[in-house]
């Protein structure tokens, strides 16, 4: 072994005792417990220092145990508040990181770029997404790979995203990375759609067409099994929402929507024919078909009707799905045989 190499190992360890010593101080033990003082002054030194920041790019490089303990102390900063703080108020680490740093968030998110910090940076990021405004920073983050500074005050929430932010790489995370990436990116991303409702109906709502491009290419049509299954899935949770009613209504007035759907009743794989029919079922439901939507429909409806009877006839006990399945039957029989513009008023 190399001097460097000596050195570098020496300087790891000296690393990885702080980082143990740290934890320590933070959440003592089941015989010691931390001094609040000493806690609170340690908090805002992590902040002065710009730790946080540090940590975020650099965990990745970090052993394991120094991993984990890393995560322990972010998830604990980042909730941490001084006694006598209004509830109603952030934790400070968390409003500084929110005000000043957003970078944190951003690099946190690129800790799915390396196998070895997706899941602790998966987890601290989760516990920062019980607030809106980390799923914020996430969403319109324009910094790109420069790291140019930027702040959540100067978002402009009417203008279209250029897909360039770090919230576009959970896609390609998702889709490409090691399956515990791949994994642990796609429970980070659902957090995101599902647990923010007003925030994510108005951003569907603006980046409509680049949002489901994507989704659309990138994730229902994954070679991924699980990446498939799991995102039609989801895209079903997003359109029943009804905090999403007008993205819903949008999404399902597009033809090229509904084929892609219908291509996933033919899949080879019964998980995906099922997860595809709930998505299938909002534009056959859907009282105000768009004229591209009806014509599709009655230019399939023969094939419909021969083919649903038998689709999925072993889910016998699924009454929900049976009854579902003959009310999207009765609806493509009683289609008017031309489509026409259908009024929303």
């Amino acid at each position: 072994m190399g001097i460097t190499a000596i050195a570098e190992k020496k300087a790891e360890e000296e690393l990885t005792k702080l980082l143990a010593q740290m934890k320590l101080a933070l959440q003592g033990t089941q015989e010691i417990e931390s001094s609040p003082e000493q806690v609170s002054h340690l908090v805002t030194s992590i902040i002065q220092e710009d730790l946080l920041y540090l940590l975020a790019r650099s965990i990745h490089r970090l052993p394991f145990g120094a991993r984990k303990d890393t995560q322990a102390i972010f998830s604990y900063v980042l909730r941490f508040r001084p006694q006598n703080t209004p509830s109603a108020h952030d934790p400070p680490a968390l409003a500084y990181v929110v005000d000043a740093r957003p970078e944190v968030i951003v690099e946190l998110c690129r800790g799915y770029e390396h196998r070895e910090s997706a899941m602790p940076c998966g987890i601290v990021l989760r516990e920062a997404l019980k607030h809106d405004s980390v799923a914020e920073i996430i969403l319109y983050d324009q910094s790109g790979r420069d790291g140019k500074s930027w702040k959540l005050d100067n978002v402009n929430i009417e203008e279209k995203q250029s897909g360039e932010g770090v919230f576009w790489d959970f896609f390609s995370w998702i889709n490409t990375g090691a399956f515990e990436v791949s994994t642990d990116a796609f429970t980070t991303f659902r957090e995101i759609l599902t647990k923010h409702k007003q925030l994510m109906s108005q951003y569907l709502s603006v980046n409509f067409d680049l949002f489901f491009s994507r989704y659309n290419n990138v994730l229902v049509q994954s070679s991924s099994y699980v990446t498939k299954r799991q995102s039609i899935k989801l895209l079903g949770e997003i359109l029943l929402d009804r905090a999403n009613y007008t993205v819903m209504t949008a999404y399902v007035d597009r033809g090229e929507h509904l084929k892609i759907c219908m291509n996933l009743l033919k899949d080879d794989r019964k998980m995906v024919q099922y997860e595809g029919f709930h998505v299938f079922k909002v534009f056959v439901a859907n009282p105000h078909k768009s004229a591209a939507v009806q014509r599709i429909l009655l230019n399939n409806r023969d094939r419909l009707l021969n083919f649903l009877p038998r689709f999925l006839e072993d889910r016998t006990e699924d009454d929900q799905f049976t009854d579902e399945k003959s009310f999207l039957i009765r609806q493509i029989e009683t289609m008017p045989p031309v489509a026409s513009e259908i009024s929303r008023d």
